[in-house]
């Protein structure tokens, strides 16, 4: 297991977790009470041989599993690391991020003292109050490459970077604040598909008008959603372009950018 000094020193180093100790110590005191409420009922759920409480106890404590979510959400740090780093077998990693991260998403985004933002409709209506902008974007993470003969396998090479990975969804608003992180999907997954299958085109379509900025993995999404999704501008020309297309198309796309 690390030590406590260890602990102590990626909790203090900001650019670890990019949180601060005050954020973490608020975090465990928030979801370590429900991690070990969902543990217990886990362990009371399935079939004994043992009386309760007996049997070996669980060395990772709930911080480490914390610390060890952060740092992989963080940086994308492959589960063999974290293992080797926090002294257990990589399932104990796999398994404690599978724990954690949805008790991360539960609790939300908060944007305010009285204000915390946890599904994609409440950021829609959050940002069409007052009709602001926002920035949406996909990201991708490397992931192992899963067993062989696994039925989906194909399905996490990602056609941007071929390499194994799966891809999340991050919605912004114009200051670049974190409003909401989807969960992950393989890296096969287009940027737009991902989009639909969260809802997002009917929350927008049905929802008030704002402008959401998007690269051009979204095109096609301004035209189902009446203009609210902005896209970079068409390229009308594959072959043989003017020079002064070219020129013009490559303005328009930095101006978006």
């Amino acid at each position: 297991m690390m030590g406590a000094g260890a602990r102590e020193l990626i909790v203090a180093e900001y650019r670890i977790t990019g949180l601060s100790p005050v954020v973490i110590a608020e975090l465990i005191s928030d979801i370590g009470p429900l991690w070990h409420e969902r543990h217990q009922a886990r362990l009371t759920a399935r079939p004994r041989q043992r009386a309760v409480g007996a049997g070996a106890k669980h060395q990772f404590v709930f911080a480490d599993r914390l610390l060890a979510t952060l740092v992989s959400l963080r940086h994308g740090t492959t589960h063999d690391v974290l293992a080797c780093w926090f002294g257990v077998d990589r399932s104990t990693i796999t398994r404690s991020v599978g724990e954690v991260r949805p008790l991360l998403a539960q609790r939300g985004c908060a944007i305010a003292p009285d204000v915390r933002l946890r599904t994609l409709a409440e950021v829609i209506e959050h940002l069409g109050v007052d009709g602001r902008s926002g920035i949406i974007d996909g990201t991708e993470i490397r992931v192992r490459r899963p067993a062989a003969g696994r039925k989906d396998r194909d399905k996490f090479v990602s056609g941007k970077t071929k390499q194994n990975a799966v891809k999340s969804m991050v919605l912004t608003d114009a200051e670049g604040r974190m409003l909401f992180c989807s969960p992950v999907r393989p890296g096969s997954c287009a940027d737009i598909t991902h989009a639909r299958e969260l809802g997002l085109v009917k929350l927008l379509a049905d929802g008030p008008f704002m402008e959401i900025l998007a690269d051009a993995g979204f095109q096609g999404m301004g035209a189902q959603t009446g203009g609210r999704v902005v896209t970079p501008p068409h390229r009308k020309f594959k072959k043989n372009a003017p020079v002064w297309y070219e020129e013009r198309h490559e303005q328009q796309r930095r101006a978006h950018s």
